[in-house]
């Protein structure tokens, strides 16, 4: 089976420093463009993320410091990455809950506003998970037969996920082809406001806490009540996105 798409779709994964949103910062990226008629695009660049890349980090990906000292740093990868993608739709392994998040966060340290409010988000994971709950590793082995060979290197696991996702497919009767459905599908505890899920959205389609003392609570609510909770949020280390979705709601009110 093949992907019912009405327009490009973007498979995308990150390698990172670390998996903090805020502090951290991209070494590379990988996209995989599937066009409407099949054909596929690749895109992959290393990063100068302008900072020292944890032992640790390295050890995982490959990547040290010395590998990426003479690339460019992410302000001018950036504006190449929102040519590559265009109006496609996103798609990873994890990507809601840490690659979306990041690479939104790195578009708007340059000054990007990269628009997510028509693209659907597909997380292959999620989907996984729900059927099968194991590993892209495993993932790759169950549903295709293959071995994930240089695991963390982000083509590698880029080209992984996609075949992940057409094994998916091919699988489960209940799965749609469509890219509308399968974002919908991918969606864990409730429909994220933010990328960093720290505001989801209530049944009235209202954005609410997710986290703290306010969980439950519409943002619009605990604005009203509590001003300073505001100014709290904007000050403190919250990722950039989730500070415009809260700035958002604030000057709707």
């Amino acid at each position: 089976m093949s992907l019912s798409l009405v327009k490009p779709i973007a498979f995308f994964d990150l390698e990172s420093t670390g998996v903090d949103v805020v502090k951290d910062r991209i070494v590379e990226i990988s996209v995989l463009k599937v066009l409407p008629n099949g054909e596929k695009e690749v895109f992959t660049k290393r990063v100068n993320p302008e900072m020292p890349i944890p032992v640790g980090s390295s050890e995982i990906h490959g990547i040290y410091d010395f590998d990426v000292l003479e690339e460019k740093t992410w302000k001018d990868v950036a504006p190449e990455v929102v040519a590559f993608i265009g109006d496609a739709d996103l798609a990873g392994y994890n990507s809601n809950r840490f690659d979306i998040p990041m690479l939104i966060e790195e578009f708007l340290r340059v000054d990007i506003n990269f628009d997510m409010s028509e693209r659907k988000r597909i997380d292959v994971q999620n989907i996984f998970y729900k059927q099968e709950k194991r590993t892209l590793v495993a993932a790759l082995e169950f549903y295709c037969g293959k071995t994930l060979e240089n695991a963390h290197s982000a083509e590698a696991d880029t080209t992984a996920t996609y075949d992940v996702l057409m094994g998916q497919l091919a699988k489960y009767d209940d799965l749609e082809s469509s890219v509308e459905f399968l974002s919908e599908y991918s969606e864990m505890g409730g429909k994220m406001a933010d990328f960093a899920g720290r505001f989801v959205y209530n049944a009235d389609g209202e954005a609410c806490f997710n986290f703290g003392k306010h969980k439950g609570k519409t943002i619009a609510e605990v604005l009203k009540r509590e001003p300073s909770y505001y100014s709290w949020m904007m000050k403190g280390d919250f990722p950039r996105y989730t500070k415009k979705v809260l700035q958002g709601v604030k000057d709707n009110m």
